[in-house]
């Protein structure tokens, strides 16, 4: 079984857990607990009556970062050729982590299942993240 969906908009890279110092209570930041949210959101509007996935798993990431407007018009074919990626926030490894604490018992049962990882960044005149998990 296989799952591909879309999310469209600002990326946003999973944070860190924040220290209340007052009560001592550690949290997640809202920013993060809200972009999970709208994974789970864009997963169900494409599946809403989907399977757990078992066994073993291959995902697939792609984060599409939209090409800064400061950049010239030469620099900006390069950049939506591939031939330039974006080297800037969000880290490629917190992208994935907020992907895949999002689906953690949701869309499969645990990110322990996941044994194959393909993750890249590219530019686009559009930002989005696709999503790819397929039971192989």
């Amino acid at each position: 079984m296989k799952y591909e969906f879309e999310v469209i908009g600002k990326i946003t890279g999973k944070s860190r857990p924040r220290l209340n110092a007052y009560t001592g209570a550690v949290y997640t930041p809202t920013k993060t607990k809200d972009y999970e949210y709208l994974i789970k959101e864009y997963f169900k509007l494409k599946y809403p009556r989907h399977e757990i996935l078992s066994g073993r798993l291959s995902v697939k990431i792609i984060a599409y970062f939209k090409v800064p407007k400061s950049v010239s018009k030469l620099n900006s074919k390069d950049m939506l050729d591939g031939t330039v990626s974006p080297v800037k926030k969000p880290d490629i490894d917190n992208i994935v982590k907020i992907v895949l604490d999002s689906m953690n018992k949701f869309v499969f049962e645990d990110d322990s299942q996941i044994t194959k990882l393909n993750v890249e960044k590219i530019y686009s005149n559009e930002e989005k993240i696709f999503v790819s998990v397929e039971q192989y």
